[in-house]
């Protein structure tokens, strides 16, 4: 129970950080995990997505306070709580980010981390398959790939996007981020590729690294350093001992969690519940930053969904060919057809996000629609509404406060507004007259902006993208939490490498950036120079100023 680095967390940058700190063999690494295995068809198959997240033995269950710019709803909030974290229990869309929010990053005080010094982590992280060369890598432990598109709808929604006058890519995550074009995915011979099948578990074969089983309580500090981990196992409280360093990756609701129950945080608030202040940071907690979407869904008048396959029999046989052959419709997570737009114009990169989807159903699979039809997720990208994550009670066992503070800012309206009437308006382009039915929600009456925001204000849904309670930041700087070497600030030995450091969400999914945190995190943790810069420009729309296509 001691290593050199002990990192709690084995979700998309604790699996990372556990692969490159001990690749060279000269350090242990101990990998704290409560969740149990990912080995089961309800993860590896890609198709069964919506199951792991309503699975309480992969989720850690979360949900958020009522939000009051909702109606009051309390929305879910899924962590993933099993080997490869939430890289687990996701949708498995692979996006970078934009490189003008790393460039906004570097400006929040994160030194080090502008487009230019993160864009060789990503390429050093990934396989691409087919993308743009020499702006993705293709030896690098991250599988990604494009959906085979076999459904001619997601031709249709890419082909109308071109139609509706905005841009086509052929690789988001390349120079071109903007337009419409193949979604990627983090799925490898006909499995979901976690970072625990991309990085745990090819770590955990070596010697120097093993994963301990428990729920971490706190982080152990002495002196002003932290020296381990109190953990919870088998009904034994013990602690995992660093000789080196502790490392947080245990998502951007738990890291704030153990660092507030550690000690470090806003101190009125620790004290309130009893809990001795080792670092006075107001920034641990706040922050909190999230995408939301809605459902813009059609009903189509040719049979080709995937709504015929929603039956029991259908299941089964998709199953039993994913099962024995991994192929079929199992090994896709038919999230194969993307957008990144601009709302309008004066924004100089995408604010907007699309994924569409050849079926009316909602993500967690609860709710389908009774008809063929079609879908595409919209939201926008960077929200000005911030949350908190802040203590229930000093036990480590209760759940967090959850606030998003969803949709508090006045310019989410309109931007989720203009959000609805631009996809209404994609999807009335030529390219979609052959399957175009009745609009099934919001439903061609809801028109009004007072009719729309109600209809907001009752389904929009999280994008399941919490991230920024830990914010990196300048080390002089009041509201961050840890440094641009993710350095926990006023503690030695402590450092955190998830989600939770990011100064603003980015644009599209948070997987692929999370691992990024993982991948640069450790060539700081390990003293290493970190790689050499980019000169790569990326592209920038040239009527940015004018139009938003």
């Amino acid at each position: 129970m001691e290593a050199d680095y002990v990192i709690v967390g084995s979700g998309s940058a604790g699996s990372a950080l556990a692969h490159r700190l001990s690749e060279d063999g000269r350090h242990s690494v101990i990998v704290i995990e409560y969740g149990g295995t990912d080995v089961g068809p309800f993860i590896q198959m890609p198709a069964a997505l919506s199951f792991p997240m309503n699975m309480g033995i992969y989720d850690w269950g979360l949900s958020t306070e009522p939000e009051p710019h909702l109606g009051g709803r309390v929305l879910a909030t899924p962590r993933g709580k099993v080997l490869g974290g939430s890289s687990s229990i996701n949708g498995m869309v692979y996006v970078r980010g934009h490189a003008r929010d790393f460039d906004h990053w570097k400006e929040e005080g994160a030194a080090g981390w502008g487009f230019a010094d993160v864009l060789p982590y990503f390429k050093r992280m990934e396989n691409a398959e087919g993308g743009e060369p020499g702006w993705r890598g293709t030896d690098g432990p991250m599988n990604v790939r494009r959906g085979p598109m076999k459904n001619p709808l997601y031709k249709a929604f890419i082909e109308a996007g071109g139609q509706a006058g905005f841009e086509l890519t052929d690789d988001y995550n390349g120079a071109k981020q903007e337009g419409f074009g193949a979604m990627e995915q983090t799925i490898h011979k006909g499995r979901r590729w976690s970072a625990a099948n991309a990085y745990l578990r090819p770590a955990l074969k070596r010697k120097n690294v093993n994963l301990v089983s428990g729920l971490a309580r706190r982080v152990v500090i002495e002196n002003h350093r932290a020296t381990g981990v109190e953990i919870e196992a088998r009904g034994q409280i013990q602690v995992v001992k660093a000789r080196r360093e502790v490392i947080l990756a245990a998502s951007s609701i738990n890291s704030p969690k153990l660092l507030m129950l550690s000690g470090i945080g806003p101190a009125t608030h620790l004290s309130g519940h009893g809990i001795e202040t080792v670092a006075d940071r107001p920034g641990v907690g706040a922050n909190l930053q999230d995408h939301l979407e809605l459902y813009i869904q059609q009903e189509s008048r040719q049979p080709i969904t995937l709504y015929s396959k929603l039956n029991l029999f259908s299941k089964a046989l998709i199953g039993a060919e994913w099962l024995f052959l991994k192929s079929g419709l199992g090994t896709s997570n038919h999230f194969e057809a993307a957008g990144f737009v601009r709302s309008r114009a004066g924004v100089d990169y995408p604010d907007i996000q699309y994924h569409f989807l050849p079926v009316a159903i909602r993500y967690d699979g609860k709710a389908a629609a009774p008809t063929h039809g079609f879908q595409a997720h919209v939201g926008p990208m960077r929200s000005k509404s911030r949350g908190s994550v802040t203590l229930r009670s000093g036990d480590p066992r209760e759940k967090p406060v959850i606030r998003f503070n969803y949709m508090s800012h006045e310019d989410d309206w309109r931007d989720f507004r203009h959000a609805i009437r631009l996809t209404r308006e994609i999807f009335a382009q030529p390219a979609f007259d052959p399957f175009r039915g009745a609009e099934i929600s919001p439903g061609a009456h809801v028109e009004s902006d007072a009719a729309l925001d109600a209809h907001i204000r009752e389904h929009v849904e999280s994008a399941y993208h919490p991230c920024g309670t830990c914010r990196m930041g300048r080390a002089d700087d009041a509201m961050s939490v840890v440094d641009p070497e993710c350095r926990v600030i006023g503690v030695d030995g402590l450092r955190v490498a998830d989600s939770s450091i990011f100064p603003r969400i980015t644009n599209g999914n948070l997987n692929a950036p999370s691992i990024m945190v993982g991948e640069k995190a450790a060539d700081h943790i390990l003293g290493r120079t970190p790689l050499p810069p980019s000169n790569q420009e990326p592209w920038i729309n040239p009527r940015w100023e004018v139009a938003d296509r």
